[in-house]
């Protein structure tokens, strides 16, 4: 089998395309001087946390936030590295695939070349189990020809995304050793961010010289804070969906008799069912953040199809496009406590085992979302209750015809998008672990990075709710079309990504603009007057932030 890594694979004429693109990359990581600027020590989000996170990582918290510059920045005190010793990196698939995880590994290739030609970067065939068996390919230029801006995990494949134990850390701990690692990288999304978190404490506490970099590669868009805006492979997911979606309000436009049921992979959180709605406009969609906020039940949320169904009928509308995100189900509290009860029965080892196979836990004890058929289920409730509509006299419309979709694998083995391409050819990111971690650890009683939800305050939930009315009633269909390499859309970033007020370190660098302006103004031979304002503004700029600085207790750093 690990003969199959690493292969030459067979490109169609589009996929030779797309292989001689070449990312592009932002200023500050372009050339071979390095410039850093370090920030302030990394804290934890909330302060009720401190205790348990700062006993969980008394050697990695508080260390400085690093900030890459770009070679025309003013920073008196930014480090700036010019000769780099040559290192070996090691590099391994531990979550689920997303397109544009091959452009991690070349983009870190390059990285580590262009620097220092001598370094020498480390594939783990096969994931996790790769790493603790240490079997490795060596990345060369050959090796990558073939994967650039692919899709798919193929070049050094994925097992189970889980590096926890006590066997699989000393494992982990024994190869980076034995291989003489100075790095190890782990491509993946919240679970994977958390093993290499704590992986990374743990090497600290050992004496472990090999440092561990976690890289936010999901479909799911959950792990993101102020310092990481965007997952590696959410852009693609998205845009791949929306076609699918818009192609299915086309033909529910032409056929005007069936109501399309969709359900979407995202996990937990409803991220990528807002972005796909946001871009293709079908006529409903129920976010799992509004039904756990509502504590609606399953009735409940069947009503509410129900009543749009009906209220299009008035219209002689009997089509439509509704959109479910797979973690809908666990925000249900009668059905997350039927899987909470499962789950204990499982491990129990009772004989229910076999009949709730597909209900066995995830490795982070999460439900197997995507084998749960919510689409049908919903389907089935609205479909009897329109039909007990019909027999009463109640409901006008035509017969209630279901048709159901469940979107997910189809599109995470995607070529990236362009932005994508990018984003991982060029991504850099810290280790990341405390996005709460109070009472809601997980089992294994250690503290985690919990996925972000979807925002209910937030601009693109705001956006949504402005035109949810009309998505409903007036079937304004958007199709984006397929994904777009050049020309019109080809540069479209995601609409909440762009309606999102999350460019943290773009607003850091117009803060240091302005504070620019100021030195060039007030300087020697500057008027009596201009320095008055100055002193008097400055004196009052800085009471009020430190002011709010105490009274934050640093909740807004978070590595």
């Amino acid at each position: 089998m690990d003969s199959d890594f690493g292969i030459p694979r067979e490109l169609s004429p589009l996929q030779q395309l797309r292989s001689q693109y070449q990312p592009e990359l932002p200023p500050c990581l372009q050339g071979t001087t390095v410039r850093v600027e370090l920030g302030d020590g990394t804290t934890v989000s909330e302060a009720s946390d401190s205790h348990i996170i700062a006993r969980a990582f008394p050697h990695t918290l508080g260390q400085p936030l690093a900030h890459f510059l770009r070679e025309t920045a003013k920073v008196s005190d930014a480090h700036i590295i010019t000769q780099l010793p040559s290192i070996r990196v090691g590099i391994v698939f531990c979550g689920r695939q997303a397109p544009g995880g091959h452009n991690v590994i070349w983009g870190l290739y390059e990285a580590l070349k262009v620097h220092n030609a001598k370094s020498t970067l480390l594939g783990f065939l096969g994931g996790s189990e790769g790493l603790f068996a240490q079997k490795t390919l060596e990345i060369t230029d050959d090796i990558l020809q073939t994967y650039k801006n692919q899709g798919g995990y193929d070049l050094l494949g994925r097992t189970k995304d889980q590096i926890r134990t006590t066997e699989q850390v000393n494992a982990a701990l024994k190869a980076c050793t034995d291989l003489k690692l100075d790095g190890l990288v782990i491509i993946g999304g919240v679970t994977s961010n958390t093993d290499a978190a704590h992986l990374a404490e743990f090497f600290a506490e050992a004496k472990c010289s090999t440092k561990v970099v976690g890289v936010p590669v999901t479909t799911n868009g959950d792990l993101k804070n102020q310092f990481v805006e965007a997952n590696v492979g959410f852009d693609t997911i998205c845009k791949v969906n929306s076609q699918l979606i818009s192609n299915a309000c086309t033909d529910a436009l032409s056929a005007e008799k069936y109501y399309y049921f969709i359900r979407l992979m995202g996990r937990k959180h409803s991220h990528v069912a807002l972005e796909c709605t946001l871009q293709s406009h079908p006529n409903m969609v129920i976010l799992g953040e509004e039904v756990a906020a509502s504590k609606l039940t399953i009735f409940d949320i069947s009503k509410q199809i129900c009543d749009a169904v009906q209220a299009r009928a008035g219209q002689d509308k009997n089509h439509g496009v509704i959109l479910i995100p797979e973690g809908i189900i666990e925000s249900i509290p009668e059905v997350y406590a039927l899987l909470k009860e499962i789950h204990g029965l499982l491990r129990e080892e009772t004989g229910m085992r076999l009949l709730f196979l597909l209900l066995h836990p995830e490795s982070d004890d999460s439900a197997q979302l995507s084998q749960i058929e919510t689409e049908k289920l919903l389907a089935y409730l609205v479909e009897t209750e329109m039909n007990k509509r019909l027999k009463e006299g109640t409901y006008k419309g035509k017969k209630f015809n279901a048709i159901c979709h469940f979107f997910g694998y189809q599109a995470r083995g995607s070529l990236p998008s362009k932005f994508d391409c990018d984003y991982a050819y060029a991504m850099m990111t810290v280790k990341n672990w405390s996005q709460n971690a109070g009472s809601t650890s997980t089992s294994i009683g250690r503290p985690a990075i919990h996925p972000a939800m979807v925002d209910l305050k937030g601009k693109a939930y705001e956006l949504l709710r402005q035109n949810a009315d009309k998505f409903l009633m007036e079937d304004l269909y958007r199709n984006p079309g397929p994904l777009q390499y050049d020309g019109p859309g080809a540069d479209a970033k995601a609409v909440s990504l762009c309606v999102e007020d999350q460019d943290y370190m773009g607003r850091i660098k117009k803060l240091q603009e302005y504070l620019d302006q100021v030195r060039t103004i007030v300087k020697p031979g500057c008027s009596q007057d201009v320095l008055k304002a100055a002193l008097s503004v400055m004196a009052s700029v800085t009471d009020v932030l430190t002011t709010i600085s105490s009274s934050s207790n640093g909740g807004q750093q978070t590595a």
